[in-house]
């Protein structure tokens, strides 16, 4: 497997000390239709690392590059939260090794038959063929953006 972290894709480790930033949340869901009545409270406290990482150890932050998963509302420079300790199924978006060469696509898996299925109708699905060399890198499990 090629080591990302001398690949050109930028690799950023979740600390794993103790530091949390509790940002204050509030439970009431925000319409994104037409203005609803202000019932803004305060709920409680709210650490994005813990909403979004479930297991910092085995979690890696990538940049993402291209539009071949524009249709999964990933985007170009979007950060995406991969889990590598997580075991891949049919239907994750995972970032793979095929070949050596890095890929962000959705897995289908179809019997022995492996698919990596991008999320834009301009690019073609990837079907593994069996003396290819495939690694499942990490599961993405959210993604960061800014506005």
């Amino acid at each position: 497997m090629v080591n990302l972290h001398t690949a050109d894709w930028p690799v950023y480790r979740c600390a794993g000390s103790a530091h949390r930033i509790p940002l204050a949340y509030c439970d009431t869901p925000i319409h994104a239709g037409f203005p609803s009545p202000a019932e803004g409270y305060l709920d409680d406290y709210l650490s994005l690392d813990e909403h979004l990482i479930h297991d910092k150890a085995s979690t890696v932050l990538l940049r993402t590059t291209g539009d071949s998963m524009i249709d999964a509302h990933i985007c170009d420079g979007d950060i995406l939260i991969v889990d590598r300790g997580r075991q891949a199924v049919s239907g994750d978006i995972v970032v793979a090794s095929l070949e050596g060469e890095f890929t962000l696509k959705r897995l289908i898996i179809r019997g022995s038959q492996l698919i990596l299925q991008p999320a834009n109708a301009l690019f073609s699905p990837i079907v593994v063929s069996p003396g290819q060399e495939l690694e499942i890198f990490g599961v993405v499990s959210g993604i960061a953006r800014r506005l």
